[in-house]
């Protein structure tokens, strides 16, 4: 990819972004953004863009040493930064050190506090009576235990575990460049490593106290290494064991995840060629995996992914039912069928006040996903044009099964939810922009346009839901 294609592409993303919060600030501008919100949501635009079409161009022709040594110093460095400032923003912002309309958090501190003050005074065995206790047993109980062990043995201060945030993000741009290059080759993987460091969201994350950084980590690291298995034919023990534990890790964060994984690697066996997988392989390994995903339904985590199914997963009009409760318009467009096309794009970027304090905060963001967007579902049209959807199949098949779920759930609606998507939207986009042609760029152009008709109508309809407009 040149660089003025690059600069081309990043200067539409920062004046289509501009010209939509210009016009639906003044066309609902008695419900504009108060200018905090459009001065983070500019930020993290010129942020993403400035950068990438600055460190780009001159990181491209390093060797391969220093390009990573640039890439993760660089990243580490920004996300330190911003872990640490933040959290006396979000202090002078809430009284707090913890992100606007925290929930999750507030539980999750004060939880593992007490379990590690438990774990020091020796009474290590309560963690387990604990987990018995609670109705999910170890389903989203990762984080907490993540904490408990960071604060046993480093301390209950808020930071620590938000500087463990900042080094995992900043090593994900090197597992995503790995990932990157052995899937479509060098250009795509050093693209989506700068990209990467540079992504707002990836960052905004190491400075809240929820479970989403560790989550993503865990769950594209463990692609990783499942790509590395089959394409190194190196089948050590630790390298069988390493995507194994990884995979086992998410079930304590996040248990679709974990699902998503299997079926991600079910599938690259199943396609991979010959040469990397013989037809023996496939056998053993399919069996491998049918037995491992029984042992999981029979045990207590099949038990609860079946409490989640049914709770969470099961009910496809929630999002139309939670609207109708509030006695808010417009809730039979929040149906899965609905929304499941644009699974990539949406949520839309929230550039209307009526929204949450931490959606307006990273709506900047959300943005820079939502124009992504479009080269990551390119990729899937390049994959097969060049004839490498056998490549692409296990990130294919690993962010198109979750969004699938995601978008006929609970959570369709719900940008948290997303956020596990984005390295993959990143690494696909950066496959996309190094294998455009110029046909494709006519389509980016018609996207652009229908992108900025899609936010105003997306803002409207926040509007009019709640009878403001």
């Amino acid at each position: 990819m040149s660089t003025k294609l690059l600069k081309h592409i990043n200067l539409i993303g920062i004046g289509l972004y501009l010209l939509a919060l210009i016009v639906i600030s003044l066309a609902f501008r008695e419900h504009a953004l108060q200018w905090k919100w459009m001065l983070w949501g500019i930020g993290e635009v010129l942020f993403f863009f400035l950068l990438t079409t600055v460190f780009y161009p001159r990181w491209k022709g390093d060797d391969t040493k220093r390009f990573k040594w640039k890439v993760f110093l660089v990243a580490f460095v920004i996300r330190g930064l911003y872990a640490f400032l933040v959290a006396y923003y979000y202090y002078y912002e809430t009284g707090k050190a913890f992100e606007y309309n925290a929930a999750d958090s507030i539980w999750y501190h004060p939880t593992a506090v007490y379990l590690s003050r438990c774990v020091r005074q020796g009474y290590v065995s309560y963690i387990f009576k604990y987990l018995n206790a609670y109705t999910m047993g170890w389903s989203d109980q990762g984080y907490v235990l993540w904490l408990t062990l960071v604060y046993t043995i480093f301390g209950r201060n808020l930071l620590t575990p938000r500087l463990f945030k900042a080094l995992m993000s900043a090593y994900l741009c090197i597992v995503v460049y790995k990932l990157g290059t052995r899937t479509f080759g060098e250009r795509t993987g050093r693209l989506a490593a700068v990209m990467m460091v540079f992504t707002p969201i990836l960052i905004q994350l190491c400075g809240v106290h929820t479970k989403e950084m560790e989550m993503i980590f865990l769950s594209i690291f463990a692609l990783e290494r499942m790509d590395y298995l089959i394409r190194s034919k190196k089948y050590t023990v630790w390298n069988i064991i390493c995507p194994i534990l990884l995979t086992g890790l998410t079930f304590g964060f996040r248990t679709i995840i974990g699902m998503c994984l299997i079926f991600a690697f079910l599938v690259f066996v199943v396609l991979s060629s010959k040469d990397l997988v013989p037809k023996k392989g496939k056998i053993i390994t399919l069996v491998a995996i049918v037995v491992v995903f029984l042992a999981f339904l029979l045990s207590p985590v099949g038990r609860e992914m079946r409490i989640i199914n049914a709770l969470k997963f099961k009910d496809l009009n929630y999002q139309m039912k939670h609207y109708d409760s509030l006695g808010m318009k417009h809730g039979e467009l929040a149906q899965g069928w609905i929304m499941a096309p644009g699974a990539f794009v949406l949520p839309l970027a929230p550039m209307v006040e009526e929204s949450p304090d931490h959606n307006k905060m990273i709506q900047g963001s959300t943005y820079v996903k939502n124009f992504l967007a479009f080269f990551a579902m390119l990729a899937i049209v390049i994959a097969f044009r060049q004839k490498k959807w056998r490549d692409f199949s296990l990130i294919g098949a690993y962010e198109l099964s979750y969004l699938a779920i995601i978008m006929f759930s609970f959570a369709a609606n719900s940008e948290r939810y997303h956020e596990p998507a984005v390295p993959l939207i990143v690494l696909m986009s950066a496959y996309a922009m190094t294998h455009l042609r110029r046909k494709d760029l006519k389509l980016f152009y018609i996207y652009c346009g229908l992108l900025f008709v899609a936010l105003v109508v997306w803002n409207w309809l926040k509007l009019s839901a709640r009878g403001l407009v």
